[in-house]
């Protein structure tokens, strides 16, 4: 599927605010809301729009401490790796999971209600699995841009 630039400032409007009723996104990008219903259709059948969800407010549900966690593993086998990622997908805390190139396997994204919580994530969840030989933590401080839906 070719994205071209209506498409694209379809995507970009979605992306600030997924319930935005088709007319008004028609309006936005200057398509009738017939031909913007068309292309919103054919960019989730081609896969381009995965699905919609809700933005939540950590701070409102409690969880207002986020850090992110570097994780090296001992073990470099396929099955050391799926073991972990198996392990932190249990974790509730852990809200993302990437495999990343470099110095470490892992990136993950951590949130919790404060301080004491995420040590107890980093000490008795992360620290106790065999696959894990390092971790480094990055508490966030503040989030100027964060774009993510």
């Amino acid at each position: 599927m070719k994205i071209d630039e209506i498409s694209n400032h379809i995507l970009r409007v979605l992306e600030r605010d997924g319930r935005i009723p088709n007319t008004e996104l028609a309006a936005k990008v200057g398509l009738s809301p017939s031909a913007c219903l068309r292309r919103v259709q054919e960019l989730e059948r081609f896969g381009v729009i995965e699905g919609y969800r809700a933005v939540l407010n950590r701070e409102a549900m409690g969880r207002s401490f986020l850090a992110y966690i570097t994780v090296g593993l001992g073990v470099h086998t396929k099955e050391g790796q799926e073991s972990f990622e198996r392990a932190v997908a249990e974790m509730p805390e852990v809200r993302e999971c990437h495999n990343v190139t470099g110095t470490v396997e892992y990136l993950l994204r951590i949130e919790a209600t404060d301080l004491a919580a995420y040590k107890r994530v980093h000490s008795d969840g992360l620290g106790t699995l065999p696959q894990v030989r390092t971790m480094t933590t990055y508490v966030v401080m503040g989030s100027p841009k964060d774009t993510r839906g």
